[in-house]
C-alpha cells in the first residue's frame, strides 16, 4: 500500500471516529509534507473558532501518520478552501495594519494570531520596506507588531 493511500486510510478513519462524512484526497508536496485536502458539509465544526479545531485534527492526524509510517511527517489538512479565504484575509489584514502604522506613524498590534497566521503577516509585509513587523511576548500572549521604519 502507497504511503499516500495509507494516510488517506488513517484520515478516513479519523473522520469516521467523529463521525463527519465528506471526501478527501492525499498529495506530497515538494517539501515531502502530505497535504490532505478534505470536502465536507461540515467544515464549521472540523474548522472551528479561527480554525483552532483544525489545527488540533491536523496535529493528531500527524502523530497517527507518523506512528503509522514509523517515521515523523508533517501533515497539513485544508478542509474546503479555508485556508485559501483564511490566508487573503490575513493578506488583507497586514495591509491595512500597515496602511494604519504609517497613517499614524505609531505601531499597530495584531492580537490573537497563531504561529502561522503571523508568518503569513510578516511576509505578506517583508517587501514593504516603509514598515518593519515582529512578534513579541510569549505563548497566548504573543502579539504582531507592524511599525513605521
Amino acid at each position: 500500500m502507497e504511503k499516500t493511500d495509507q494516510v488517506k486510510q488513517i484520515t478516513e478513519e479519523l473522520l469516521s471516529k467523529l463521525e463527519i462524512s465528506g471526501s478527501l484526497s492525499v498529495d506530497i508536496d515538494e517539501t515531502g509534507a502530505y497535504r490532505v485536502h478534505i470536502e465536507t458539509e461540515e467544515t464549521g465544526l472540523l474548522i472551528g473558532f479561527h480554525g483552532k479545531t483544525l489545527e488540533s485534527f491536523q496535529i493528531i492526524l500527524s502523530i497517527m501518520v507518523s506512528k503509522k509510517l514509523e517515521e515523523w511527517v508533517k501533515v497539513y489538512v485544508n478542509v474546503g478552501d479555508y485556508r485559501e479565504k483564511r490566508e487573503e484575509a490575513l493578506m488583507y489584514m497586514a495591509q491595512r495594519a500597515a496602511e494604519r502604522a504609517l497613517a499614524s506613524g505609531r505601531p499597530v498590534e495584531l492580537t490573537r494570531l497563531s504561529a502561522a497566521e503571523r508568518r503569513v503577516i510578516h511576509l505578506t509585509l517583508s517587501g514593504d520596506d516603509r514598515v518593519a513587523t515582529e512578534s513579541i511576548g510569549e505563548g497566548d500572549s504573543r502579539v504582531l507588531v507592524v511599525k513605521p521604519k
